[in-house]
């Protein structure tokens, strides 16, 4: 009978070295994943002991990248369509102020997807659960509520600036202050519905907001 050694236990024939470090990786992965695990059960799950005494980790943790929400099921699906847009007061580099005009950073979301079979989760999710912690973080007057809301603030002024910075300031210059606004649309009704609904597009526009150092890429703030 023919004997083939080792080669049916690859793991064997590793030095000892090796096997005690793809040990550890392996040890070191499962407890991520299962930190993960856990802090995306207790953020879902109904209120308990352990949730109340760490709210504040679980929040840190979740919020912004891994909020969770059902709007997608009934019995009340998503009937708008959401748009942030950004536009930018800038200092040019003789001194003079200008005002660009407004940019749809959902629609250039959208185009980057248009025919990608496997469209990574940034173009997919993250302008659209930065708009949405905003919205519900803060009132109607758009003063944030809570820590959510300044913390909110802060992630959309980085994420406007990682887009645009670059695109606004390509002559010179620097940007001074920029401002947001979402535009609501309608979902048309499908043709059987006698549903009448307005095709008016709402806007809310946000207050400008100063740049500061922080906001700005990495590569911005040390020129």
């Amino acid at each position: 009978m023919q004997s083939y050694g080792d080669e049916s236990r690859p793991l064997a024939a590793l030095s000892l070295p090796s096997r005690i470090i793809i040990g550890v990786a392996a040890c070191v992965v499962a407890v991520v994943v299962a930190i993960h695990l856990a802090m995306m059960f207790l953020h879902v799950a109904p209120s308990n002991t352990l949730s109340k005494q760490q709210g504040g980790l679980i929040s840190d943790y979740v919020y912004p990248e891994y909020e969770q929400n059902w709007k997608l099921f009934a019995p009340n699906p998503l009937q708008q369509n959401i748009a942030v847009q950004v536009r930018g007061q800038l200092r040019t580099a003789d001194g003079a102020v200008r005002t660009t005009g407004w940019t749809d950073l959902t629609a250039r979301d959208g185009q980057a997807i248009l025919h990608n079979p496997l469209p990574s989760h940034t173009q997919q999710n993250q302008l659209r659960r930065a708009w949405e912690l905003f919205s519900s973080s803060h009132n109607a007057q758009n003063r944030p509520v809570g820590t959510r809301g300044e913390l909110s603030e802060r992630y959309i002024r980085r994420l406007v600036l990682a887009r645009m910075e670059g695109e606004w300031t390509r002559g010179g210059g620097r940007v001074e202050q920029i401002q947001v606004r979402s535009q609501t649309t309608a979902v048309t009704p499908p043709p059987w519905s006698s549903e009448k609904i307005s095709d008016k597009p709402v806007y809310r526009v946000l207050p400008w907001w100063q740049v500061t150092a922080d906001d700005l890429p990495e590569g911005a703030k040390h020129q």
